[in-house]
């Protein structure tokens, strides 16, 4: 896998962010996009060793598009200039949580954990799950090894919300709408594949626990949906 071609391509893609040079690139962006295919099967391949749901999806099912939605946005760039996946064991889906992966230029990381805060269901489980179970919690994010690498980060409410104990050991997290991790990589840890990728297994294997306390949490989540 050449992962210098995947930087190269959104790099320049973040410099001409416009749909007249997008379209004229489509080879360079197949190209990039092949060798982002490429990344996300090797993971697939080592993490569905360990949960084998994972392999049951095709790498391109995973990932998302460049195009932007900026409805909403003061930033009118119509892409975001970054190939992103999410590998979980119902695919990209938001839950049951897995691995997040973003290549960027000067922007790539591993994620994990619960980005989506918008499900008031989801974040109500883990709360609840938090507040019951949360010495099993503690010892997870309190591992050294974890807390080498990572910190829980989150959207958060200012107070811990009503029908929870504000003394609560794990007060300061029952406050949080999110909880997720997120391990940042330079460009020049990205060039050779083979120990990216290495780094890469190693990272996800260390985010393991975590996504498996979120998706013990999880268990009855329903993902809404669509009318």
């Amino acid at each position: 896998m050449n992962t210098k071609l995947i930087l190269d391509y959104l790099n320049d893609l973040e410099q001409n962010n416009n749909k007249e040079w997008y379209h004229a690139h489509k080879a360079e962006y197949q190209q990039a996009y092949d060798e982002f295919l490429k990344v996300i099967e090797a993971l697939m391949m080592e993490l569905g060793k360990i949960d084998p749901a994972i392999l049951e999806y095709e790498p391109k099912q995973l990932t998302f598009k460049l195009i932007r939605d900026t409805r909403f946005s003061k930033d009118k760039s119509p892409y975001n200039p970054s190939f992103r996946a999410h590998i979980s064991s119902k695919g990209k889906m938001p839950v049951p949580v897995g691995w997040f992966l973003v290549l960027k230029p000067s922007g790539s990381f591993l994620g994990g954990g619960l980005f989506a805060d918008m499900f008031k269901d989801a974040t109500e489980s883990v709360r609840t799950y938090i507040a019951d179970h949360g010495e099993e919690w503690e010892k997870i994010i309190e591992n050294p090894a974890f807390k080498e690498k990572f910190r829980v980060k989150g959207n958060s409410l200012k107070n811990v919300p009503r029908g929870y104990d504000a003394s609560h050991p794990q007060a300061e997290y029952l406050k949080y709408k999110s909880w997720y991790l997120e391990y940042f990589m330079k460009d020049d840890q990205l060039l050779d594949s083979e120990s990216f990728i290495k780094e890469s297994l190693d990272i996800c294997l260390l985010m393991k626990p975590f996504n498996d306390f979120l998706n013990k949490a999880l268990a009855d989540f329903q993902m809404p949906v669509r009318p």
